[in-house]
């Protein structure tokens, strides 16, 4: 089998301070290609630091910084005296997709929120129906972390309460595989967030924060229909946001917009 070789990162431009990206996100990205291009499978053992770090042309301490960050997202496994491996995903029914997943790849992007609008709007419809009053009052609070945290402006604590909103939603769902399937969803958005982003937000954390509340609002109303709606529209709002955030770092000259909303309308999204 022809072994190929992932590109070079592009080049910076000069003076485009927006869309700086740091060398360990790029070599994170060479990395992930290189598992792809390479077909590596989980279990797979990798390069050494130096070989691999040759492989993408990237500096050795970055590449080191880079396989720390991945293994902290579960895609390498790094045994000491042993090597670098491709991680063992949770489940194998996510062993294909989720080891060749590039976070920074608009169009798997977009398939995975594709697949997490599917499985998002119906979690929440299924919470309108099945959720008791403690689970209400986890949502509820939940919720209210996050717009709590919006506006204080902190996006990590924003970050850990729309996790544990959205996990929230999924046990409310009463549905075991569909609680699953939502947190093997929710731990590639945090890929996307880690690399594609470079854990900077892309939206209104407190626009995100309103939708939080008002969809628990539907839940604790039983009001099936609009939790759903309300979910669809969030997760929707929040792929455009991410498709126009790791738009302009991978093409920063081309300033086309992504939809045709007015700019002030965009603005006034969220991303969660």
């Amino acid at each position: 089998m022809t072994r190929r070789e992932p590109s070079p990162p592009a080049p910076q431009q000069e003076g485009a301070a927006d869309a700086y990206r740091p060398g360990y996100e790029i070599a994170a990205e060479l990395i992930l290609e290189y598992i792809a291009q390479q077909r590596l499978e989980p279990g797979a053992r990798l390069p050494t630091e130096k070989d691999l770090a040759d492989a993408v042309r990237m500096s050795k301490t970055v590449v080191r910084e880079a396989v720390k960050i991945l293994s902290a997202l579960g895609r390498l496994s790094v045994q000491k005296g042993r090597g670098i491996y491709v991680a063992e995903p949770a489940g194998d029914l996510w062993r294909q997709s989720v080891s060749h997943f590039l976070p920074a790849n608009l169009q798997q992007v977009d398939e995975m929120f594709e697949f997490r609008r599917f499985v998002e709007t119906t979690t929440a419809r299924m919470a309108a129906q099945r959720a008791v009053p403690s689970q209400v009052k986890a949502l509820r609070e939940a919720a209210q972390q996050s717009a709590d945290a919006a506006e204080r402006n902190d996006v990590r604590a924003f970050n850990q309460a729309d996790e544990l909103f959205h996990g929230k939603v999924g046990t409310a769902a009463a549905n075991t595989f569909l609680s699953a399937t939502l947190e093997s969803v929710q731990r590639l958005q945090r890929q996307v967030s880690a690399i594609g982003l470079a854990g900077n937000s892309s939206g209104s954390l407190v626009v995100a924060a309103e939708q939080h509340l008002a969809i628990a609002d539907a839940v604790a109303g039983g009001e099936e229909d609009r939790a759903a709606a309300l979910m669809a529209e969030h997760i929707d709002l929040t792929q455009e946001q991410f498709q126009r955030e790791i738009r302009h770092r991978l093409f920063p000259a081309d300033d086309a917009p992504v939809d045709n909303r007015p700019p002030d309308a965009v603005d006034d999204h969220a991303h969660h």
